[in-house]
């Protein structure tokens, strides 16, 4: 019994000093966060909640991946998105699921460190509309859609500053 309590004792010592994992910065539980806050935040999900979340060719949701560029696409992670009592709900956040995407009504994203940063902080140039025109956002996906969503595009941005991840390494 000595023994146990010992090890139980060890064992919840070692469990309170070793702080928790942070995501890295675009990993699966960095897009599971991501997925969390895009639920919470009002201009996205009623925002998109209407002609944008529609244009699914039929499937029931939207794709939205992104990456970070010096990580490379084989680091991806996405984002489902499904319409949900008149709002764009984000229904799950993680690794790839969709290989193949509909580039009429899905979106790759990605840009790097610095640029995510800066989209991420909505400094000055780096709002949708800058990152877009300025080529800080690299972007794959039906453009025309995207800029008739700004509003919560930017938002959107500015949400991938919000959510913690470390940026040192690839995931």
């Amino acid at each position: 019994m000595k023994r146990f309590t010992l090890l139980a004792t060890a064992a919840l010592a070692m469990g309170v000093a070793m702080p928790a994992q942070a995501a890295k910065f675009m990993d699966a539980a960095w897009a599971k966060q991501l997925c969390d806050a895009w639920n919470k935040n009002d201009k996205l999900t009623t925002g998109l909640g209407d002609k944008w979340i529609k244009n699914d060719a039929g499937r029931g949701y939207k794709i939205i991946q992104l990456y970070r560029t010096q990580c490379g696409p084989a680091t991806r992670v996405e984002v489902k998105i499904v319409p949900k009592d008149g709002k764009a709900m984000c229904a799950a956040g993680g690794a790839v699921t969709q290989q193949t995407l509909n580039k009429d009504v899905d979106y790759v994203m990605h840009a790097t460190d610095e640029d995510w940063t800066c989209m991420g902080e909505g400094k000055f140039g780096c709002g949708a509309m800058g990152a877009m025109m300025t080529g800080k956002l690299k972007f794959e996906g039906p453009k025309g859609e995207a800029m008739g969503v700004m509003g919560p595009f930017d938002g959107f941005l500015t949400m991938t500053g919000t959510v913690p991840g470390d940026k040192a390494g690839c995931p």
